[in-house]
């Protein structure tokens, strides 16, 4: 069984930056790739950033390409985010999530941790 903790949400006002991290624990040897994810008030939830654990091959969503970086920790299953330029469109509740194998999708997922921006 696999563990995902989310940490850094907060709230900045528009133009500010913050980080997001996330560290897996348990049996994390075959996670396949990492990402965040965010789900507005009355959305459905959408991928923000993925990093393959592999390669490190990276995707990130139109709405935050050139804003956001995600990066791991090749010494443990951890992962980052840097958000940068935030805009109030950006509020949401991020969560992060791993993919078990490449064929599972993302199966296991944190607990979430709001971001706010605002003025």
């Amino acid at each position: 069984q696999v563990e995902l903790v989310e940490s850094g949400g907060g709230l900045v006002q528009p133009g500010g930056s913050l980080r997001l991290s996330c560290k897996a624990s348990g049996r994390t040897f075959n996670l396949y790739a990492m990402g965040w994810f965010r789900q507005r008030p009355g959305r459905d939830r959408n991928v923000v950033a993925m990093i393959a654990w592999r390669g490190g091959t990276t995707y990130y969503a139109d709405a935050v390409r050139g804003r956001f970086t995600i990066s791991k920790d090749n010494t443990e299953y951890a992962i980052d985010m840097q958000m940068d330029n935030l805009r109030p469109d950006d509020s949401a509740v991020y969560y992060c999530a791993a993919s078990s194998t490449s064929s599972s999708g993302y199966d296991i997922w944190g607990q979430g941790t709001q971001v706010t921006i605002s003025t």
